[in-house]
Formats: structure tokens, sequence, C-alpha cells
């Protein structure tokens, strides 16, 4: 590694424009190189869910984690660095030198359109989580990025949003999984949208203090892509990093400002020390990516998948119905779409195009095969827009193979370019010089006939036809910024069209190309909805002649996706309904629920039992089969407070007034804002049940510690069921009558043990000396305040089996 003298020289062989030029994107995904130097540019992409690469190409498919909210809900930080490591080996295979990952940003309300990406309502836990995925990462060369810094917890005019929290709250709430991130030793932090007091993220103080400064953060601070804004705050301040580029605030402008005395030089070369400093940790003075490790193997990648998502399955509640035994099945009715259709992750920039995904049908299926009968029954529609078109059901018109024919055409209609896609929804089409319009165009197959819906995406003009009948035409203007709708998820504007028969049909989608519009196109298409009240008798048959109903339910990408805040925590399209009719025709009824966030489920006590997979990745329904029959111990514990409705939720606000975001709550979010308001959720913060049952026998704890010492908290617990199991030990601390404001407790640390049927196990629970300080704003300063503290240990945040105290005394000074 190369040490910072010789980093000093390298900046030393620079011009200023030359180092100004190494300051912004030189493309969408790639830093500048500079041949003087040796420097290669590094390459950059999402990655929380999966490592993309530089292109939306559903050609080139990624291994898909289980969501961020899944990951939280391990509460194993061993598996998250392993899933790290993953994530570090698709970097290698797709040439990418920096992850967009993890996103530490909080749970604050359950409305938060980004829920999926984010770990836990808890610091602590959020903290300790991003941190473990960040040394996965980073283990093999590859750098990890800590993002959105800061207090971008909610997507309502995410551009522009200016959060107002105290210093107390940030430093103690929304700092501090960040500050474990740079303890772990990230290598970036990604600069949010919003502002902070005031102030925009990209220029903000905070850059410098605490992340610079006091935590010393020797990596580089990177704009959200598009978040640079201006030229001479930021470069004065501590970003280091405009994405994407070649086109910024930078460049030129910095030059003039340097050279005018507005910049320092001092700060640009303070960022390219940082920068250089990056690419000497990810190998970009080689040629050639640094590999340092292998490349896993297929089979390897799957197995480690379908364990995560076993082992982030929350068993809420269980009456003795699960796990399933299939000597003792004949028949297993699987309801619902999302049986078939899973969400399998978030929708927005973190996406990627799996390789495969398993559903719940087909894993159920598999499980059972030769030996029990298994019928699905789809339910009511969903009601969502039509989904993209597919290779399930379309041919392209031209070669005749499964899939979509995508065209560029110019001023005039000429073909440009053309070629075969998998899917009706490109995001990236390559534009030759002289490209007008995008057009994709497929050969459908009907599954029935009746009222379809179809529609196409994206902005300026548009045009849509049916066998050569034009059923859509209008100019739908850009009317917002955010990269994410423009680029990402453009809205779909559809027309329904009568198809009398199964024929084929011609469908054509062409968009005209509007500067400063991104060049997304979809086109999609759905079958009639079916009659809700034939489709739920049908499920009502079908569960009433099984041994098991297993309903899955959930989102949909219209309910939960980046750049939108949720309306409301409701399952749409009849699902609830779905639910209750099942439930009231077979005692035996598992709801799995398939979210990436809290919903409402006001049936949860009308079922036998009910299983959270979240968005649960590629092998989302071999996961959850190894879980209803028993082959994988449902893992996890909730890393956020579940309410029974959004009217009892303590904190639920996400949209600015007057530009403002006033987080009011302060400390009190998650499990700490519902104790505070007296209510009781339906599921508390690290709720979750296994296959087996536990008794805490003794704990042992210090009765004093010394202000700014751990301390260790020993529980002995035996397994009392009937097979191996593992459990979560948590513990919580609480200061009745302190002098400054204080939650009614709050979470300190966790530990997990397993043991086999009648052993016994002692958990060892570090408390940190960070979860007894508070922050003093006069002081400006940490500090911990002498006396007596409530320990508390037990399975959530609502279900505690002891309670003691322990004593902090001040420091002694000696000098």
């Amino acid at each position: 590694m190369k040490d910072d003298r010789t980093l000093d020289r390298l900046v030393g062989k620079l011009t200023l424009e030359q180092k100004v030029r190494l300051l912004t994107g030189a493309t969408t995904w790639r830093t500048a190189g500079q041949a003087d130097i040796g420097l290669r540019e590094m390459v950059m992409s999402d990655g929380p869910a999966g490592v993309r690469g530089e292109a939306w190409d559903e050609r080139c498919p990624s291994a898909l984690l289980p969501s961020a909210s899944a990951l939280g809900a391990l509460w194993d930080e061993a598996l998250v660095e392993e899933l790290g490591g993953l994530l570090a080996a698709e970097a290698v295979r797709k040439g990418v030198d920096v992850v967009l990952a993890p996103t530490l940003n909080l749970h604050r309300t359950p409305l938060g359109g980004r829920h999926f990406e984010c770990f836990s309502e808890d610091p602590e836990l959020a903290g300790r989580t991003g941190a473990a995925l960040i040394r996965g990462i980073q283990a093999h060369g590859v750098a990890a990025t800590a993002k959105h810094y800061v207090a971008n917890d909610s997507e309502t005019d995410r551009l522009t949003v200016d959060v107002r929290a105290s210093e107390r709250t940030l430093r103690e709430v929304y700092l501090a999984p960040f500050e474990a991130a740079v303890e772990a030793g990230v290598w970036l932090v990604m600069a949010g949208y919003n502002a902070v007091n005031g102030a925009t993220m990209t220029a903000s103080p905070l850059l410098g203090e605490p992340l610079k400064g006091e935590w010393g953060f020797d990596g580089v601070v990177v704009s959200d892509w598009a978040a640079l804004r201006s030229t001479e705050e930021p470069a004065r301040a501590a970003l280091d990093l405009a994405m994407p580029g070649p086109q910024s605030p930078w460049g030129a402008s910095l030059v003039r400002a340097v050279k005018d005395g507005l910049v320092p030089e001092e700060a640009v070369d303070d960022k390219v020390r940082r920068l250089l400093r990056l690419a000497d940790r990810v190998g970009a003075f080689a040629p050639h990516h640094r590999h340092r490790m292998p490349v896993r193997g297929s089979h390897g990648t799957r197995a480690l998948l379908r364990r995560a998502a076993a082992a982030g399955t929350v068993l809420l509640s269980n009456s003795g119905v699960l796990p399933l035994d299939p000597a003792k099945l004949a028949t297993v009715a699987v309801i619902g779409a999302h049986a078939a259709a899973p969400r399998t992750q978030g929708g927005g920039s973190a996406g990627v195009f799996p390789n495969d995904v398993v559903t719940p049908l087909a894993g159920i299926r598999a499980r059972l095969r030769g030996r029990v009968r298994v019928v699905h029954a789809p339910g009511p529609s969903l009601g969502a827009p039509p989904a993209p078109l597919d290779t399930d059901r379309c041919a392209n018109p031209r070669s005749g193979a499964p899939g979509v024919l995508l065209r560029v055409l110019d001023d005039d209609g000429r073909e440009l370019y053309a070629e075969h896609r998998f899917s009706g929804r490109q995001l990236e089409p390559d534009l030759p010089p002289d490209a007008r319009t995008v057009e994709i165009s497929a050969r459908l197959r009907p599954q029935r006939a009746g009222e379809w819906s179809f529609g196409v995406g994206g902005f300026g003009r548009m045009t849509l036809t049916v066998d050569g009948r034009t059923v859509l035409d209008g100019t739908f203007p850009c009317e917002t910024d955010d990269p994410a709708v423009v680029h990402v998820n453009p809205p779909v504007h559809t027309a329904r069209v009568v198809l009398a028969s199964k024929r084929p049909v011609h469908v054509v989608a062409r968009r005209e190309l509007v500067p400063g519009c991104g060049r997304a196109t979809i086109v999609s298409a759905a079958p009639p909805d079916s009659d809700a009240a034939s489709a739920l008798a049908a499920v009502v048959g079908a569960a009433r002649d099984a041994d098991v109903a297993i309903v899955v339910v959930g989102t949909t990408e219209h309910d939960e996706t980046e750049g939108y805040d949720r309306a409301g925590l409701s399952l749409g399209g009849h699902q609830d309904a779905l639910v209750r009719a099942v439930a009231a025709v077979n005692p035996r009824t598992v709801v799995v629920v398939n979210s990436g966030g809290p919903v409402e489920m006001p049936w949860r006590e009308e079922v036998g039992a009910l299983l959270l997979a979240w968005f649960p990745g590629q092998e989302a329904g071999a996961g959850v089969a190894d879980v209803l029959f028993g082959l994988a111990e449902p893992g996890g514990r909730l890393p956020t407070t579940w309410g029974a409705s959004l009217m009892d939720a303590p904190v639920t606000r996400t949209r600015p007034v007057g530009g403002r975001l006033d987080y009011t709550d302060g400390l009190h979010i998650g499990h700490r804002a519902w104790l505070r308001a007296g209510r009781a959720p339906a599921f508390w913060f690290g709720h979750g049940l296994g296959y087996t049952t536990w008794e805490y026998e003794t704990v042992d704890t210090p009765t004093k510690v010394a202000a700014g010492d751990a301390l260790s908290v020993r529980v002995r617990l035996r397994n009392t069921g009937a097979r191996a199991g593992r459990e979560v030990v948590q513990v919580y601390v609480a200061r009745p009558g302190s002098a400054v404001e204080r939650p009614v407790r709050w979470f300190a640390g966790w530990a997990a043990v397993r043991a086999g049927a009648g052993r016994a196990v002692t958990a060892e629970v570090e408390v940190p000396a960070r979860a007894l300080r508070h922050w003093s704003e006069e002081e400006r300063a940490w500090s911990t305040e002498p006396g007596p503290y409530r320990l508390m240990v037990g399975r959530s945040a609502g279900d505690l089996r002891w309670e003691g105290t322990v004593t902090v005394e001040r420091r002694e000074v000696t000098g």
C-alpha cells in the first residue's frame, strides 16, 4: 500500500487541471483515470441487494441477495459478512471496484419508501449489521460505500428536503451507524441529496466534523448521483468526488474558482489524495482489477442465498402449525399471486436482473414432489399496473425468439440499430448519433381473451399500437428531476384493449427522445382482471379441501420503491379478504408476508402461523420452503417494530412543510417511540419465534462499572424444546431519574446462541460504553452520567425476562 508521502508525490505531479479532472466522474459509473501517474478508471456499481455493473442489461444477470431489511432481521454478523464477500465476488466478476452499499439510513417511519434498502429502526443494530457487510466486501479489495449521509430517511421531496434535527439527535441516532461504518474502515461515504439544518449535504459541515475530523475518516466522500449543484461551497467543504460525469458543476468552474482564490488549492489536493488512496486500496494503479478471492461457483452462491433467505425469515406467530411434516400431508393449497410471482427486491436504482428466481410455489413443489399434491389458486388480481413484457409470453416479431425487439430510429424513422432483448423494460438503450425514437415491439401470446391493459412508460411523445391500431398517443412531460424516476422508474401510461381471442397480437411502443428526460422506455401488458368473487370462491374451495393452506401476500413494486414514500400500510388487491376467507375454512392456514417493510395484518390472530419473508432475493421459494418444512430454523428477529395499524404508529410524518421536515420525535423513533407513547404494537422490535422454547435461567452482570467502560452481561439459558434451535438474547437499558432526556428504554446489544434439545448455553452480551453515554450539546462532547442504570434482558423490546441495576461510577482522574 502507498503511504501518505508517496501519495503526496503523485499529487505533486499533476497540474491543477488534471487534479480537478479526477474529482468528477468520467462516465455515469466510472471515475477518471490519469495515465501520467499510472491510474486507471475505477468502476462503481449499485449494490445493496446485488452488483448490477455498469449497465441495466437483463442479459447480464446478477446474484440477488435478500433485501437490507431482511439482512437486518438476521441478527448474525458472521452471515452478513459472508454475504458481503458474495457482493465482493460479484464485483470482481463484473469488473467493479466500488460497491454502493450499505445504506445506513434508519426506519424512522413505516411509510419510508426505501425501507427495504435500510437495515433497521435502531442505530445499534443498523451500525453493527452495516459494519459486518463492509468488512465482508472490503476484505477482498473491493470498496464499500456507507450511504446516504445523513438523515436521508424518507423519499418525499428527497432532492430538496431540509431535515431539522438537534445535534444530540443526530449524534445519538442518525450519525451513529455511520460512525460504526468508519470504525469498520469503510473506504467511501456517500453524501445524500437532502439538506440538514439548512446546509445541503454535499456542502455540509457534517462532512468535516465529525466525519473527517473527530472520526478520522480517511476515505472518499462521493456525492449521490447528480446531488452536486454548485461549485464553490462543496469544494471548500469536505466533498471529494462528484458523480456522475463528465458534466458537473466542477471542472472548468472549479479550476477558475481555485485560480481566483475562491477555493484553496490545498482543499483540491486533499480531495485528490483521498481519491488516490482509494485507488491504491482497490488496485487501480494496476492495469486490471486486483483479484483477491476465487470466483464463487453458481452452486455455492445459490446455497448461501438460500441459507440467508431462511435465516432472515421471521416467525411472528405459530399455533403449533409449523413446521409442516410432509408425511402427514396429502394435499397442500398454495394461494395468492405472490406465490407464483414473488417480490424479490425493492424498486429503484438498487434493482438488478437475477439469473433465476425460485418462487414460493416452486420451492414448495420441489420439497413435496412425488409425495404430496400441491394446488395453486392465485386469487383475485392485485390491481397493480401491468408488468413489462417478458420471455414467458412474448416473441421477437422479427426472429420469433422469446423476448422483444428493441430498435432505435432516426428523425425519418430509419432504423439505426436493432437487437433482441428479453424484457420490455429497457432503461439504457444504446443511442447512436441521430437517434430520435426508441421502439420496443413484440408478438404477445394472450393467455385468455377479454379486456387487456397495455402500457408504455417514459417521457415526451409516446405511442402504442396493437395489431396496427393506435391505442395510445400523447405527449407526457417530465415534471421531476429525480433520477430514480427519470432513469429507472418512469410513469407508465395505460390503455385498455379488448382481445377477442388468444390469437397472438403485434404490440409496438415508441418513445421520442427529449433532452434531459432520459431514455428509459417500458412496454407492458396485463390480462383481464379475474372476477374477484369467483376467484375468492376458487380459493376457498382449494383451501377447504387441503390439509394445510399456505397463503402468500405482499406489496407490489408500486408500493415500495425509491423516489416515493408510501401512502398507507394496507395490502391492496383484496389480499386481506383473501387471507380471511382461507382462514375461515382451514384452521391450518399459514400466511407468508412478502414485503420490504411493515404492512397491516388485521387477520393476524385468525391464522395458524404467520411468517415474514421480506424481499428474500433469488432463492426466495427455496428458503421459505426450508422454513415451512423445518429443514431450517426461522432465524430472523424483527429489526423494526410492526404496528397493528398506521393509525397506531407514533412516528409517521414524511412530508416536508415549507421545504422542512422537522424530526420533532428526537431520540424517540422505533420501539423508543412506542414506549414513550405507551402503546403496544402488533410485534415489537426484536420479536421472532423459533421451533423450540427457551428458559432464561440466570443472569450475571457487574454491579458497578467505570464511566467510559463497556460491561458484559452473561445469560445462561436452556433449550426446553424437542429440537435444536437458535436464540437471540437482547439487552436493553434505562436511566430512571436522569438529568437529561432519555428514551423509556433503549437497545444496547445482543448475542445469538445455539443449543440442542435440553441443553444449556451461555450468551455473553457486551454492552458497549456508547450505550451508556449521551451527547452534551452544552459541552459539544460525549458524557456519561454517573448513577444507577437499569439493565433488562429478554427476547424483544416488549418481552423482558430479567431486570437488574448497574451503577456507573465517575472515572478517577489521576496525573
